[in-house]
């Protein structure tokens, strides 16, 4: 049985250290008392002891004491036992006192401990559930004005902060690539007008037209992945829908029919029909799968092969696409997940791409609560694991139909 988060066996936390705390500060403050008490019990016997007889010089007198006191000791005697046996009694009954007010102190100082620490329990909880996703949220720290209160006043200032370079952030990129769109539709529109004139158009003309209309397309194709990346860091925009993972990659498969031929490379589908079904945004998903098979086709040798495979557990599905090349380094492949971060044509042979495939990945799947794995391979080439988190059935065929799903 898995315990609640905020269930912590005993370890080095600071509850424990307060519970140990306050058991040893109770248990030296019993001992020094038990240590006071039995010393005042032995420095009583001592003084109840019978003194020496007073030296005096008539006989008759010191005779007479030593008879009273020889009287005395079959009395004295009888009385010593009990009193040792009492102070022994005493002594054990103040260690088992002390051992059960200590197993007493023990469970209040871990619940005095917990009471003190519940308002830091409180704000780890809710530090921990907000997320880049959701940074309008905030701690909100109740109580009297105290070092806690300004603790979590402080984070949400931080959190405040962070918001608001996010946002701007996100309203940058969405901003400015749809008022880029407008310039560069222009300009296509120009190129186009230049040459639909009926007099003859110069070779010169029509080539540089040619290499502008390329730019121009590489440019639109930048500025889309601009808004797909700032689509998936907007978790709370998703519209989510159940879909198998073999027939988004059929559809990428399809969309790179003619750049695979063209490459003469040999791909491997070993993905089970209907076998990992994951929920999401279908755009994003598709756009998600479609990079990574395009990223597999690019940067390959022509000849060379890609290997699909999907697969659930129950609670997680993957997508694994394998691909050929030269032998790449680890330490570059690990960031290749971030913005404009790209092998050279050297190691990778080919200049293509914008250096955002994979960074859109990585933002659709944590969008999704997916995460991206990136290895590079010992004999030559990439792997890219994507694992998003399963369905939690398999739709009907009902259900089916409406997501556009082929039967």
């Amino acid at each position: 049985m898995r315990l609640p988060n905020w269930v912590r066996l005993p370890g080095r936390t600071v509850r424990v250290r307060l519970t140990a705390l306050y058991v040893l500060l109770f248990l030296f403050s019993g001992a020094l008392l038990l240590v006071i008490a039995s010393g005042v019990t032995v420095h009583s016997a001592t003084m109840a002891r019978p003194q020496a007889p007073p030296q005096t010089g008539q006989p008759g007198a010191r005779i007479h004491m030593l008879q009273s006191q020889a009287a005395q000791l079959p009395l004295q005697a009888a009385n010593q036992p009990d009193q040792s046996q009492l102070g022994h009694t005493l002594f054990i009954s103040s260690l088992i006192a002390l051992a059960i007010m200590t197993i007493v102190s023990a469970v209040l100082g871990w619940l005095v401990a917990g009471r003190a620490l519940r308002p830091v329990r409180q704000m780890t909880a809710a530090a921990q559930h907000i997320s880049e996703d959701n940074l309008h949220e905030r701690l909100a720290v109740a109580g009297p004005r105290d070092e806690l209160k300004e603790l979590g006043d402080t984070i949400d200032g931080l959190l405040a902060r962070l918001e608001g370079a996010f946002s701007a952030q996100r309203r940058f990129v969405a901003n400015a690539s749809h008022e880029l769109r407008t310039p560069l539709t222009t300009m296509r529109a120009s190129l186009d007008v230049a040459l639909a004139k009926p007099e003859p158009v110069p070779p010169q003309t029509v080539a540089l037209a040619g290499r502008l209309r390329a730019e121009l397309d590489k440019i639109d194709a930048l500025l889309e992945a601009f808004l797909v990346l700032a689509r998936a860091q907007h978790r709370h925009l998703l519209g989510y829908t159940a879909l198998p993972l073999d027939y988004v990659v059929g559809a990428a498969l399809a969309d790179q029919a003619t750049a695979i031929r063209a490459r003469n490379l040999t791909v491997q589908d070993t993905s089970g029909p209907g076998g990992a079904w994951v929920t999401g945004n279908p755009a994003l998903l598709s756009r998600l799968v479609g990079n990574v098979i395009g990223n597999a086709v690019c940067h390959n040798a022509d000849g060379g092969w890609i290997r699909i495979t999907t697969q659930t557990d129950g609670r997680r599905a993957s997508l694994v696409v394998e691909n050929g090349g030269q032998v790449l380094e680890q330490r570059q492949v690990a960031e290749l997940a971030q913005p404009f971060q790209r092998l050279g044509a050297d190691r990778t042979g080919s200049d293509k791409g914008s250096g955002l495939g994979l960074s859109i990945v990585a933002a659709i799947a944590e969008a999704h609560g997916g995460t991206l794995d990136l290895q590079a391979r010992d004999g030559g080439g990439l792997r890219v694991c994507v694992e998003l988190p399963s369905a939690a059935a398999r739709p009907s065929a009902t259900e089916e139909d409406e997501a556009g799903v082929p039967a």
